[in-house]
Protein backbone atom coordinates (compact mmCIF):
# COMPACT_ATOMS: atom_id res chain seq x y z
CA UNK A 1 0.00 0.00 0.00
CA UNK A 2 1.46 3.45 -0.90
CA UNK A 3 2.15 5.68 2.07
CA UNK A 4 -0.07 8.43 0.59
CA UNK A 5 -3.15 6.20 1.05
CA UNK A 6 -2.52 5.67 4.75
CA UNK A 7 -3.89 7.70 7.63
CA UNK A 8 -1.40 10.22 9.08
CA UNK A 9 -0.84 8.03 12.13
CA UNK A 10 -0.18 4.91 10.05
CA UNK A 11 2.11 6.90 7.81
CA UNK A 12 4.16 7.95 10.86
CA UNK A 13 4.48 4.31 11.89
CA UNK A 14 5.39 3.31 8.34
CA UNK A 15 8.22 5.85 8.24
CA UNK A 16 9.89 3.94 11.06
CA UNK A 17 10.12 0.86 8.85
CA UNK A 18 13.33 1.72 7.05
CA UNK A 19 14.90 -0.49 4.40
CA UNK A 20 17.46 -1.84 6.89
CA UNK A 21 14.70 -2.65 9.37
CA UNK A 22 12.67 -4.45 6.70
CA UNK A 23 15.73 -6.52 5.76
CA UNK A 24 16.41 -7.55 9.35
CA UNK A 25 12.72 -8.26 9.90
CA UNK A 26 12.72 -10.52 6.85
CA UNK A 27 15.69 -12.49 8.28
CA UNK A 28 13.89 -12.92 11.61
CA UNK A 29 10.72 -14.11 9.87
CA UNK A 30 12.73 -16.72 7.99
CA UNK A 31 14.38 -17.87 11.23
CA UNK A 32 11.12 -18.00 13.28
CA UNK A 33 8.67 -19.13 10.62
CA UNK A 34 8.44 -22.69 11.92
CA UNK A 35 8.23 -21.64 15.60
CA UNK A 36 5.54 -18.94 15.39
CA UNK A 37 2.66 -21.36 15.89
CA UNK A 38 4.28 -22.85 19.03
CA UNK A 39 4.90 -19.35 20.41
CA UNK A 40 1.27 -18.44 19.81
CA UNK A 41 0.02 -21.54 21.65
CA UNK A 42 2.21 -20.80 24.68
CA UNK A 43 1.18 -17.14 24.63
CA UNK A 44 -2.52 -18.02 24.44
CA UNK A 45 -2.15 -20.47 27.31
CA UNK A 46 -0.50 -17.82 29.51
CA UNK A 47 -3.21 -15.29 28.70
CA UNK A 48 -5.98 -17.76 29.45
CA UNK A 49 -4.35 -18.62 32.75
CA UNK A 50 -4.22 -14.91 33.65
CA UNK A 51 -7.97 -14.50 33.01
CA UNK A 52 -8.06 -12.86 29.59
CA UNK A 53 -11.26 -13.53 27.63
CA UNK A 54 -11.22 -15.24 24.22
CA UNK A 55 -11.90 -12.05 22.18
CA UNK A 56 -9.15 -10.27 24.12
CA UNK A 57 -6.69 -13.11 23.51
CA UNK A 58 -7.46 -13.10 19.78
CA UNK A 59 -6.91 -9.34 19.49
CA UNK A 60 -3.67 -9.51 21.54
CA UNK A 61 -2.28 -12.27 19.33
CA UNK A 62 -2.82 -10.04 16.28
CA UNK A 63 -0.45 -7.35 17.61
CA UNK A 64 2.48 -9.61 18.57
CA UNK A 65 5.81 -9.91 16.80
CA UNK A 66 4.83 -13.43 15.76
CA UNK A 67 1.91 -12.11 13.72
CA UNK A 68 4.32 -9.74 11.93
CA UNK A 69 6.51 -12.76 11.10
CA UNK A 70 3.47 -14.66 9.83
CA UNK A 71 2.44 -11.79 7.55
CA UNK A 72 5.94 -11.44 6.08
CA UNK A 73 6.23 -15.19 5.60
CA UNK A 74 2.97 -15.08 3.64
CA UNK A 75 4.48 -12.60 1.21
CA UNK A 76 2.51 -9.59 2.42
CA UNK A 77 4.11 -6.18 3.12
CA UNK A 78 4.99 -5.09 6.65
CA UNK A 79 2.39 -2.31 6.51
CA UNK A 80 -0.30 -4.99 6.55
CA UNK A 81 0.79 -5.76 10.10
CA UNK A 82 0.42 -2.09 11.10
CA UNK A 83 -3.14 -2.10 9.74
CA UNK A 84 -3.99 -5.20 11.75
CA UNK A 85 -2.52 -3.59 14.88
CA UNK A 86 -4.75 -0.55 14.41
CA UNK A 87 -7.87 -2.67 13.87
CA UNK A 88 -7.07 -4.91 16.83
CA UNK A 89 -6.28 -1.85 18.94
CA UNK A 90 -9.80 -0.49 18.33
CA UNK A 91 -11.26 -3.87 19.30
CA UNK A 92 -9.16 -3.97 22.48
CA UNK A 93 -10.38 -0.47 23.35
CA UNK A 94 -14.00 -1.57 22.83
CA UNK A 95 -13.27 -4.72 24.88
CA UNK A 96 -12.37 -2.39 27.78
CA UNK A 97 -8.84 -3.73 28.08
CA UNK A 98 -6.63 -1.05 29.68
CA UNK A 99 -3.38 -0.09 27.91
CA UNK A 100 -1.32 -1.27 30.88
CA UNK A 101 -2.71 -4.80 30.43
CA UNK A 102 -1.70 -4.73 26.75
CA UNK A 103 1.85 -3.73 27.65
CA UNK A 104 2.08 -6.55 30.20
CA UNK A 105 0.79 -9.07 27.64
CA UNK A 106 3.35 -7.92 25.06
CA UNK A 107 6.10 -8.30 27.67
CA UNK A 108 4.94 -11.89 28.25
CA UNK A 109 5.26 -12.58 24.53
CA UNK A 110 8.64 -10.84 24.40
CA UNK A 111 10.00 -13.18 27.08
CA UNK A 112 8.90 -16.23 25.07
CA UNK A 113 10.40 -14.72 21.92
CA UNK A 114 13.74 -13.95 23.60
CA UNK A 115 14.15 -17.53 24.77
CA UNK A 116 13.39 -18.85 21.27
CA UNK A 117 15.82 -16.44 19.53
CA UNK A 118 18.66 -17.41 21.88
CA UNK A 119 18.23 -21.01 20.82
CA UNK A 120 17.89 -20.21 17.12
CA UNK A 121 20.97 -17.95 16.82
CA UNK A 122 24.06 -17.83 19.00
CA UNK A 123 25.75 -15.02 17.10
CA UNK A 124 25.96 -11.95 19.47
CA UNK A 125 25.94 -9.52 16.56
CA UNK A 126 22.85 -11.18 15.12
CA UNK A 127 21.21 -11.10 18.54
CA UNK A 128 21.88 -7.35 18.79
CA UNK A 129 20.33 -6.77 15.36
CA UNK A 130 17.27 -8.81 16.31
CA UNK A 131 16.89 -6.85 19.56
CA UNK A 132 17.00 -3.60 17.60
CA UNK A 133 14.31 -4.89 15.21
CA UNK A 134 12.07 -5.94 18.12
CA UNK A 135 12.41 -2.54 19.76
CA UNK A 136 11.49 -0.76 16.53
CA UNK A 137 8.47 -3.01 15.95
CA UNK A 138 7.40 -2.55 19.57
CA UNK A 139 7.58 1.23 19.10
CA UNK A 140 5.41 0.98 15.96
CA UNK A 141 2.87 -1.17 17.82
CA UNK A 142 2.63 1.21 20.80
CA UNK A 143 2.27 4.23 18.48
CA UNK A 144 -0.49 2.55 16.48
CA UNK A 145 -2.30 1.30 19.61
CA UNK A 146 -2.24 4.78 21.10
CA UNK A 147 -3.86 6.15 17.95
CA UNK A 148 -6.46 3.35 17.92
CA UNK A 149 -7.50 4.05 21.52
CA UNK A 150 -7.68 7.75 20.75
CA UNK A 151 -9.95 7.07 17.76
CA UNK A 152 -12.38 5.07 19.91
CA UNK A 153 -12.51 7.65 22.71
CA UNK A 154 -12.86 10.51 20.24
CA UNK A 155 -15.73 8.75 18.47
CA UNK A 156 -17.51 8.29 21.81
CA UNK A 157 -17.01 11.94 22.71
CA UNK A 158 -18.31 13.07 19.33
CA UNK A 159 -21.33 10.79 19.72
CA UNK A 160 -22.32 12.29 23.07
CA UNK A 161 -21.68 15.80 21.78
CA UNK A 162 -23.96 15.10 18.83
CA UNK A 163 -26.65 13.72 21.17
CA UNK A 164 -26.37 16.87 23.27
CA UNK A 165 -26.70 19.03 20.16
CA UNK A 166 -29.73 17.05 19.02
CA UNK A 167 -31.32 17.53 22.42
CA UNK A 168 -30.87 21.31 22.19
CA UNK A 169 -31.99 21.71 18.58
CA UNK A 170 -35.02 19.39 18.45
CA UNK A 171 -38.40 21.10 18.45
CA UNK A 172 -40.61 18.19 19.47
CA UNK A 173 -40.46 14.65 20.82
CA UNK A 174 -40.73 12.91 17.43
CA UNK A 175 -37.86 14.92 15.95
CA UNK A 176 -35.72 14.35 19.05
CA UNK A 177 -36.07 10.56 19.04
CA UNK A 178 -35.65 10.30 15.28
CA UNK A 179 -32.38 12.25 15.35
CA UNK A 180 -31.17 10.31 18.40
CA UNK A 181 -31.73 7.07 16.53
CA UNK A 182 -29.95 8.34 13.41
CA UNK A 183 -26.94 9.51 15.46
CA UNK A 184 -26.59 6.17 17.24
CA UNK A 185 -26.89 4.28 13.95
CA UNK A 186 -23.86 6.22 12.72
CA UNK A 187 -21.95 5.42 15.92
CA UNK A 188 -22.43 1.67 15.71
CA UNK A 189 -22.50 1.43 11.90
CA UNK A 190 -25.99 -0.09 11.74
CA UNK A 191 -27.94 -0.54 8.53
CA UNK A 192 -31.36 0.15 10.10
CA UNK A 193 -32.86 1.33 13.36
CA UNK A 194 -36.17 1.23 15.18
CA UNK A 195 -37.25 3.01 18.37
CA UNK A 196 -40.49 2.03 20.05
CA UNK A 197 -42.18 3.35 23.19
CA UNK A 198 -44.81 1.93 25.49
CA UNK A 199 -47.94 3.97 26.07
CA UNK A 200 -48.71 5.52 29.46
CA UNK A 201 -50.66 2.44 30.52
CA UNK A 202 -47.79 0.14 29.51
CA UNK A 203 -49.99 -2.01 27.29
CA UNK A 204 -49.28 -1.06 23.67
CA UNK A 205 -46.11 -0.35 21.67
CA UNK A 206 -45.77 2.27 18.99
CA UNK A 207 -42.94 3.30 16.66
CA UNK A 208 -41.81 6.88 17.26
CA UNK A 209 -38.64 6.70 15.16
CA UNK A 210 -37.61 4.55 12.21
CA UNK A 211 -34.49 4.62 10.06
CA UNK A 212 -34.24 4.56 7.16
CA UNK A 213 -37.43 6.61 7.14
CA UNK A 214 -39.14 5.39 4.00
CA UNK A 215 -42.58 6.30 5.32
CA UNK A 216 -43.75 2.68 5.16
CA UNK A 217 -42.73 1.53 8.61
CA UNK A 218 -44.78 -1.54 9.56
CA UNK A 219 -46.58 -1.72 12.90
CA UNK A 220 -44.77 -3.00 15.96
CA UNK A 221 -44.47 -6.76 16.06
CA UNK A 222 -47.71 -7.87 17.76
CA UNK A 223 -45.94 -10.95 19.13
CA UNK A 224 -43.15 -8.91 20.74
CA UNK A 225 -42.11 -10.47 24.04
CA UNK A 226 -41.55 -7.69 26.59
CA UNK A 227 -39.24 -9.85 28.69
CA UNK A 228 -36.96 -10.46 25.71
CA UNK A 229 -36.31 -6.72 25.26
CA UNK A 230 -36.14 -5.78 28.95
CA UNK A 231 -32.32 -6.13 29.00
CA UNK A 232 -29.50 -5.24 26.57
CA UNK A 233 -29.24 -8.15 24.16
CA UNK A 234 -27.48 -9.28 21.00
CA UNK A 235 -29.98 -10.99 18.71
CA UNK A 236 -28.97 -13.51 16.06
CA UNK A 237 -31.80 -12.96 13.59
CA UNK A 238 -31.08 -16.30 11.90
CA UNK A 239 -31.72 -18.41 15.01
CA UNK A 240 -33.64 -16.18 17.50
CA UNK A 241 -37.45 -16.09 17.45
CA UNK A 242 -39.19 -13.12 15.83
CA UNK A 243 -40.79 -12.24 19.19
CA UNK A 244 -37.50 -10.57 20.23
CA UNK A 245 -37.66 -8.05 17.34
CA UNK A 246 -39.64 -4.79 17.21
CA UNK A 247 -40.01 -5.22 13.47
CA UNK A 248 -40.94 -8.77 12.51
CA UNK A 249 -39.67 -8.26 8.96
CA UNK A 250 -36.09 -7.93 10.25
CA UNK A 251 -35.79 -11.67 10.66
CA UNK A 252 -35.67 -12.04 6.89
CA UNK A 253 -33.73 -8.81 6.16
CA UNK A 254 -30.85 -8.80 8.65
CA UNK A 255 -28.48 -11.31 10.19
CA UNK A 256 -27.93 -9.63 13.56
CA UNK A 257 -29.57 -7.06 15.81
CA UNK A 258 -28.63 -5.05 18.89
CA UNK A 259 -31.45 -4.40 21.36
CA UNK A 260 -31.15 -1.73 24.08
CA UNK A 261 -34.05 -1.03 26.48
CA UNK A 262 -35.14 2.41 27.66
CA UNK A 263 -35.82 1.91 31.36
CA UNK A 264 -36.91 4.20 34.17
CA UNK A 265 -36.93 3.14 37.82
CA UNK A 266 -36.57 -0.47 36.78
CA UNK A 267 -39.60 -0.32 34.45
CA UNK A 268 -39.19 -0.60 30.70
CA UNK A 269 -40.51 2.44 28.82
CA UNK A 270 -39.22 1.67 25.33
CA UNK A 271 -36.53 -0.07 23.30
CA UNK A 272 -34.03 0.77 20.56
CA UNK A 273 -32.92 -1.86 18.07
CA UNK A 274 -30.23 -1.71 15.37
CA UNK A 275 -30.12 -4.12 12.44
CA UNK A 276 -27.02 -5.33 10.53
CA UNK A 277 -26.84 -7.12 7.19
CA UNK A 278 -23.80 -9.07 8.44
CA UNK A 279 -23.20 -10.96 11.67
CA UNK A 280 -21.78 -8.18 13.86
CA UNK A 281 -21.56 -9.05 17.53
CA UNK A 282 -21.21 -6.06 19.83
CA UNK A 283 -18.38 -5.40 22.25
CA UNK A 284 -18.55 -4.31 25.92
CA UNK A 285 -17.59 -0.70 25.22
CA UNK A 286 -20.32 -0.44 22.60
CA UNK A 287 -22.84 -1.87 25.06
CA UNK A 288 -21.88 0.70 27.67
CA UNK A 289 -22.07 3.56 25.19
CA UNK A 290 -25.49 2.53 23.92
CA UNK A 291 -26.77 1.97 27.47
CA UNK A 292 -25.64 5.47 28.46
CA UNK A 293 -27.13 6.89 25.25
CA UNK A 294 -30.43 5.11 25.96
CA UNK A 295 -30.54 6.64 29.44
CA UNK A 296 -29.84 10.08 28.02
CA UNK A 297 -32.42 9.50 25.30
CA UNK A 298 -35.13 8.66 27.85
CA UNK A 299 -34.22 11.65 30.00
CA UNK A 300 -34.30 13.94 26.97
CA UNK A 301 -37.65 12.48 25.91
CA UNK A 302 -39.10 13.11 29.37
CA UNK A 303 -37.72 16.64 29.33
CA UNK A 304 -39.13 17.33 25.87
CA UNK A 305 -42.51 15.91 26.86
CA UNK A 306 -42.57 18.12 29.96
CA UNK A 307 -41.57 21.12 27.86
CA UNK A 308 -44.41 20.41 25.43
CA UNK A 309 -46.88 20.12 28.32
CA UNK A 310 -45.48 23.32 29.82
CA UNK A 311 -45.82 25.13 26.52
CA UNK A 312 -49.43 23.96 26.22
CA UNK A 313 -50.15 25.10 29.78
CA UNK A 314 -48.53 28.47 29.15
CA UNK A 315 -50.63 28.88 26.02
CA UNK A 316 -53.77 28.14 28.03
CA UNK A 317 -52.71 30.66 30.69
CA UNK A 318 -51.95 33.23 28.00
CA UNK A 319 -55.35 32.76 26.42
CA UNK A 320 -57.00 32.99 29.84
CA UNK A 321 -55.08 36.18 30.68
CA UNK A 322 -56.02 37.68 27.33
CA UNK A 323 -59.65 36.79 27.95
CA UNK A 324 -59.49 38.32 31.44
CA UNK A 325 -58.15 41.58 29.99
CA UNK A 326 -60.98 41.58 27.48
CA UNK A 327 -63.49 40.93 30.26
CA UNK A 328 -61.90 43.73 32.29
CA UNK A 329 -62.32 46.21 29.44
CA UNK A 330 -65.93 45.13 28.92
CA UNK A 331 -66.61 45.51 32.63
CA UNK A 332 -65.02 48.97 32.61
CA UNK A 333 -67.36 49.96 29.80
CA UNK A 334 -70.39 48.53 31.55
CA UNK A 335 -69.60 50.31 34.82
CA UNK A 336 -68.90 53.62 33.08
CA UNK A 337 -72.14 53.29 31.12
CA UNK A 338 -74.11 52.54 34.30
CA UNK A 339 -72.52 55.45 36.12
CA UNK A 340 -73.25 57.79 33.24
CA UNK A 341 -76.79 56.66 32.46
CA UNK A 342 -78.02 56.11 36.01
CA UNK A 343 -76.00 57.72 38.78
CA UNK A 344 -74.78 60.63 36.64
CA UNK A 345 -78.23 61.60 35.40
CA UNK A 346 -79.68 61.24 38.88
CA UNK A 347 -77.06 63.53 40.36
CA UNK A 348 -77.78 66.13 37.68
CA UNK A 349 -81.47 66.00 38.57
CA UNK A 350 -80.67 66.35 42.27
CA UNK A 351 -78.50 69.37 41.59
CA UNK A 352 -81.20 71.05 39.46
CA UNK A 353 -83.90 70.31 42.03
CA UNK A 354 -81.77 71.99 44.68
CA UNK A 355 -81.40 75.01 42.40
CA UNK A 356 -85.19 75.17 42.05
CA UNK A 357 -85.68 74.85 45.81
CA UNK A 358 -83.13 77.56 46.45
CA UNK A 359 -84.87 79.91 44.03
CA UNK A 360 -88.28 79.30 45.65
CA UNK A 361 -87.11 79.98 49.24
CA UNK A 362 -87.86 83.45 50.62
CA UNK A 363 -84.96 85.84 50.94
CA UNK A 364 -85.41 85.88 54.72
CA UNK A 365 -84.36 82.18 55.08
CA UNK A 366 -80.68 82.94 54.70
CA UNK A 367 -79.44 79.88 56.59
CA UNK A 368 -81.56 77.45 54.57
CA UNK A 369 -80.42 79.03 51.29
CA UNK A 370 -76.78 78.77 52.44
CA UNK A 371 -77.11 75.06 53.27
CA UNK A 372 -78.81 74.35 49.97
CA UNK A 373 -76.01 76.18 48.15
CA UNK A 374 -73.39 74.09 49.96
CA UNK A 375 -75.25 70.86 49.11
CA UNK A 376 -75.52 71.99 45.49
CA UNK A 377 -71.78 72.74 45.32
CA UNK A 378 -71.00 69.34 46.83
CA UNK A 379 -73.25 67.67 44.27
CA UNK A 380 -71.49 69.61 41.48
CA UNK A 381 -68.11 68.40 42.68
CA UNK A 382 -69.45 64.83 42.88
CA UNK A 383 -70.68 65.10 39.28
CA UNK A 384 -67.27 66.30 38.12
CA UNK A 385 -65.51 63.52 40.02
CA UNK A 386 -67.88 60.95 38.53
CA UNK A 387 -67.15 62.27 35.05
CA UNK A 388 -63.44 61.87 35.77
CA UNK A 389 -64.01 58.28 36.91
CA UNK A 390 -66.10 57.53 33.83
CA UNK A 391 -63.40 58.89 31.55
CA UNK A 392 -60.71 56.87 33.37
CA UNK A 393 -62.76 53.68 33.19
CA UNK A 394 -63.54 53.84 29.48
CA UNK A 395 -62.58 56.97 27.56
CA UNK A 396 -65.11 57.69 24.85
CA UNK A 397 -62.59 59.66 22.85
CA UNK A 398 -60.47 56.50 22.34
CA UNK A 399 -63.29 54.85 20.41
CA UNK A 400 -64.50 58.02 18.74
CA UNK A 401 -61.29 59.76 17.67
CA UNK A 402 -58.55 57.17 18.12
CA UNK A 403 -55.40 56.71 20.18
CA UNK A 404 -53.79 60.09 19.43
CA UNK A 405 -56.74 62.14 20.67
CA UNK A 406 -57.16 59.89 23.72
CA UNK A 407 -53.52 60.35 24.70
CA UNK A 408 -53.75 64.13 24.31
CA UNK A 409 -56.79 64.15 26.57
CA UNK A 410 -55.00 61.93 29.09
CA UNK A 411 -52.03 64.29 29.16
CA UNK A 412 -54.31 67.30 29.67
CA UNK A 413 -56.03 65.66 32.64
CA UNK A 414 -52.71 64.61 34.14
CA UNK A 415 -51.33 68.14 33.93
CA UNK A 416 -54.41 69.60 35.63
CA UNK A 417 -53.77 67.37 38.67
CA UNK A 418 -49.95 67.39 38.75
CA UNK A 419 -47.63 70.38 38.17
CA UNK A 420 -45.47 68.42 35.72
CA UNK A 421 -44.49 69.49 32.22
CA UNK A 422 -45.40 66.74 29.72
CA UNK A 423 -44.17 66.57 26.14
CA UNK A 424 -46.23 64.25 23.91
CA UNK A 425 -44.86 63.18 20.51
CA UNK A 426 -47.12 61.23 18.13
CA UNK A 427 -46.10 60.13 14.65
CA UNK A 428 -47.50 57.83 11.97
CA UNK A 429 -50.06 56.02 14.09
CA UNK A 430 -52.66 55.48 11.38
CA UNK A 431 -55.47 53.03 12.04
CA UNK A 432 -54.23 50.62 14.67
CA UNK A 433 -56.15 47.51 15.81
CA UNK A 434 -58.49 48.29 18.68
CA UNK A 435 -56.75 45.80 20.97
CA UNK A 436 -53.42 47.58 20.55
CA UNK A 437 -54.96 51.03 21.02
CA UNK A 438 -56.52 49.94 24.31
CA UNK A 439 -53.29 48.32 25.52
CA UNK A 440 -51.19 51.39 24.68
CA UNK A 441 -53.70 53.72 26.36
CA UNK A 442 -53.69 51.61 29.53
CA UNK A 443 -49.89 51.46 29.52
CA UNK A 444 -49.56 55.24 29.32
CA UNK A 445 -52.26 55.59 31.95
CA UNK A 446 -50.35 53.31 34.33
CA UNK A 447 -47.11 55.20 33.66
CA UNK A 448 -48.79 58.48 34.57
CA UNK A 449 -50.22 56.94 37.75
CA UNK A 450 -46.76 55.78 38.83
CA UNK A 451 -45.15 59.11 37.93
CA UNK A 452 -47.78 61.09 39.82
CA UNK A 453 -47.50 58.93 42.96
CA UNK A 454 -43.79 58.17 43.25
CA UNK A 455 -41.45 59.93 40.82
CA UNK A 456 -41.38 63.58 42.02
CA UNK A 457 -40.56 64.44 38.42
CA UNK A 458 -40.79 67.87 36.83
CA UNK A 459 -40.76 66.79 33.17
CA UNK A 460 -42.10 63.75 31.31
CA UNK A 461 -41.53 62.84 27.67
CA UNK A 462 -43.97 60.49 25.93
CA UNK A 463 -43.46 59.35 22.36
CA UNK A 464 -45.58 56.94 20.31
CA UNK A 465 -44.70 55.92 16.75
CA UNK A 466 -45.56 53.13 14.36
CA UNK A 467 -43.24 51.96 11.59
CA UNK A 468 -42.23 48.69 9.91
CA UNK A 469 -45.06 46.80 11.57
CA UNK A 470 -43.97 47.76 15.10
CA UNK A 471 -45.52 50.28 17.47
CA UNK A 472 -42.98 51.89 19.81
CA UNK A 473 -43.89 53.58 23.07
CA UNK A 474 -41.35 55.43 25.21
CA UNK A 475 -42.10 57.16 28.52
CA UNK A 476 -39.24 58.98 30.24
CA UNK A 477 -39.17 61.17 33.36
CA UNK A 478 -36.53 62.94 35.46
CA UNK A 479 -37.84 61.71 38.82
CA UNK A 480 -36.11 60.09 41.79
CA UNK A 481 -35.92 56.67 40.10
CA UNK A 482 -35.93 53.26 41.75
CA UNK A 483 -34.18 49.88 41.76
CA UNK A 484 -35.82 47.94 38.92
CA UNK A 485 -35.06 44.45 40.26
CA UNK A 486 -36.55 45.22 43.66
CA UNK A 487 -39.67 46.77 42.13
CA UNK A 488 -40.31 43.78 39.89
CA UNK A 489 -39.67 41.34 42.76
CA UNK A 490 -42.18 42.96 45.15
CA UNK A 491 -45.26 40.83 45.67
CA UNK A 492 -47.47 43.69 46.86
CA UNK A 493 -46.93 45.79 43.74
CA UNK A 494 -48.43 44.96 40.36
CA UNK A 495 -47.88 48.13 38.32
CA UNK A 496 -44.75 47.18 36.40
CA UNK A 497 -45.63 43.48 36.43
CA UNK A 498 -49.07 44.20 35.00
CA UNK A 499 -47.56 46.35 32.25
CA UNK A 500 -45.07 43.65 31.39
CA UNK A 501 -47.82 41.01 31.20
CA UNK A 502 -49.97 43.19 28.95
CA UNK A 503 -47.05 43.64 26.56
CA UNK A 504 -46.20 39.91 26.65
CA UNK A 505 -49.76 38.97 25.66
CA UNK A 506 -49.27 40.80 22.36
CA UNK A 507 -45.83 39.28 21.81
CA UNK A 508 -44.05 42.58 22.45
CA UNK A 509 -40.93 43.62 24.32
CA UNK A 510 -40.92 45.53 27.61
CA UNK A 511 -37.80 47.24 28.93
CA UNK A 512 -37.45 49.48 31.96
CA UNK A 513 -34.35 51.29 33.15
CA UNK A 514 -34.05 53.60 36.13
CA UNK A 515 -31.33 55.56 37.92
CA UNK A 516 -32.17 55.96 41.63
CA UNK A 517 -31.49 59.28 43.31
CA UNK A 518 -28.05 59.67 44.88
CA UNK A 519 -26.31 62.52 46.68
CA UNK A 520 -24.80 65.08 44.32
CA UNK A 521 -26.51 63.64 41.26
CA UNK A 522 -28.15 66.14 38.92
CA UNK A 523 -31.84 65.75 38.18
CA UNK A 524 -31.30 65.35 34.45
CA UNK A 525 -29.06 62.37 35.23
CA UNK A 526 -31.80 60.62 37.19
CA UNK A 527 -35.18 59.23 36.28
CA UNK A 528 -36.88 56.29 34.66
CA UNK A 529 -37.31 55.19 31.06
CA UNK A 530 -39.85 52.62 29.88
CA UNK A 531 -39.54 51.34 26.31
CA UNK A 532 -42.20 49.14 24.75
CA UNK A 533 -42.43 47.56 21.30
CA UNK A 534 -45.64 45.91 20.08
CA UNK A 535 -45.89 44.02 16.78
CA UNK A 536 -48.73 45.17 14.54
CA UNK A 537 -47.54 43.70 11.23
CA UNK A 538 -49.72 40.59 11.58
CA UNK A 539 -52.84 42.59 12.47
CA UNK A 540 -55.17 44.11 9.93
CA UNK A 541 -54.45 47.84 9.57
CA UNK A 542 -57.47 49.94 8.59
CA UNK A 543 -57.70 53.59 7.59
CA UNK A 544 -58.23 55.70 10.68
CA UNK A 545 -61.93 56.57 10.28
CA UNK A 546 -62.87 53.11 8.93
CA UNK A 547 -61.06 51.51 11.86
CA UNK A 548 -62.94 53.61 14.42
CA UNK A 549 -66.29 52.82 12.81
CA UNK A 550 -65.49 49.09 12.80
CA UNK A 551 -64.22 49.06 16.38
CA UNK A 552 -66.95 51.20 18.02
CA UNK A 553 -69.66 49.13 19.78
CA UNK A 554 -73.11 50.64 19.04
CA UNK A 555 -74.45 50.42 22.62
CA UNK A 556 -71.38 52.03 24.12
CA UNK A 557 -71.36 54.71 21.44
CA UNK A 558 -74.82 55.97 22.29
CA UNK A 559 -74.15 56.17 26.04
CA UNK A 560 -70.74 57.74 25.76
CA UNK A 561 -71.70 60.17 23.10
CA UNK A 562 -73.85 62.11 25.57
CA UNK A 563 -71.44 62.36 28.44
CA UNK A 564 -68.15 61.16 29.84
CA UNK A 565 -64.79 62.67 29.22
CA UNK A 566 -65.64 64.58 26.09
CA UNK A 567 -68.18 66.75 27.97
CA UNK A 568 -65.61 67.69 30.55
CA UNK A 569 -63.32 68.97 27.81
CA UNK A 570 -66.06 71.02 26.07
CA UNK A 571 -67.77 73.63 28.35
CA UNK A 572 -70.27 74.51 25.61
CA UNK A 573 -71.55 70.94 25.47
CA UNK A 574 -71.91 70.84 29.25
CA UNK A 575 -73.84 74.12 29.32
CA UNK A 576 -76.15 72.90 26.56
CA UNK A 577 -76.87 69.70 28.45
CA UNK A 578 -77.62 71.67 31.61
CA UNK A 579 -80.21 73.74 29.70
CA UNK A 580 -81.82 70.60 28.35
CA UNK A 581 -81.98 69.05 31.79
CA UNK A 582 -83.40 72.29 33.31
CA UNK A 583 -86.09 72.39 30.67
CA UNK A 584 -86.96 68.79 31.44
CA UNK A 585 -86.67 69.19 35.23
CA UNK A 586 -90.40 69.60 36.06
CA UNK A 587 -91.33 66.47 34.14
CA UNK A 588 -88.54 64.52 35.86
CA UNK A 589 -89.68 65.78 39.25
CA UNK A 590 -93.26 64.73 38.52
CA UNK A 591 -92.16 61.26 37.47
CA UNK A 592 -90.13 60.89 40.67
CA UNK A 593 -93.04 61.98 42.84
CA UNK A 594 -95.37 59.50 41.14
CA UNK A 595 -92.94 56.69 41.91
Amino acid sequence: MPTAELSPELADAADVLSDQLRAQLQRMSTLLERDVQKLDHRFQAKLEKQGYLAPQRTALAAITFGNAVRILAGGQPALKFIEQVEYSGRRLAKLNLPPSAIVEALQEYDQLLTARLQKASGDPAQQANFQWVREQIHFCVILTLNNAYYQVREAETEAFYELFRVELESHNLEELLSRFLQTLMGVCGADAGRLGLLNAAGTDWTFVASRPGDGNCPPVNPRLNRRSVAKPRFVDCRTSPASSLLDASWKAKYESCWSIPLSKDGQIAGVMQFGFHSFYEWLPREQELLAAAAERCLMAAEKTRLMEHLAASEEQIRQLAEHMLHVEEMERRRISRELHDEAGQSLLCIRLQMELLESELPEQQVESRRKLREARDLTERTILEMRRLIAALSPAVLESLGLGAALRQLVARFQRVHPIRVKLSLSRLGGLPQKIEVIVYRLVQECFNNIGKHSQATTVNVSVSSADGVLRLNVEDNGVGFVVEEALARRDSFGLSGMRERVALLGGQFRVSSSPKSRGQKRRERGTRISIELPVANNEILPAEEHRQAARPPAVESSKGSGGASQEENPGTVALMRKLVVADAPSRARSVSRR
